[in-house]
């Protein structure tokens, strides 16, 4: 699946400019994964961002714009969600969510790596 490639190079100049970590394109969910410091962060699939945030706040997430739930074997994931583009049209509302996953990132726990 084709990813929205401006919305790709949005994340990537925002991202840029965060002092601290590092980044990493992967693509992976049938679109382009942004790795902060190690661990999945946000990504672009197709026109829509996935994005990991705390779990504490899905009940505020599930209130904003264009949110859509994640859902993997017919069970919603909490502390992912999908984002339309009706949810970050507007700057801000993009930067909402960068902001919303960078700040779980820094306390979320890295995958293992396979071996």
């Amino acid at each position: 699946m084709a990813y929205d490639e401006k919305l790709a190079d949005k994340l990537r100049e925002y991202l840029a400019a965060v002092k601290g970590i590092v980044i990493e394109e992967k693509k992976m969910f049938r679109g382009l994964a942004f790795m902060v410091n190690d661990k999945m962060c946000i990504n672009v699939s197709g026109d829509n961002l996935m994005c990991r945030f705390d779990p504490v706040l899905q009940e505020t997430i599930a209130e904003r714009t264009g949110y859509l739930p994640m859902i993997m074997k017919g069970k919603a994931m909490n502390g992912y969600c999908y984002v339309t583009p009706e949810g970050f049209k507007r700057k801000k509302d993009l930067e909402y969510w960068i902001d919303t996953c960078l700040d779980f990132n820094k306390k979320a726990k890295s995958s293992k790596k396979k071996k």
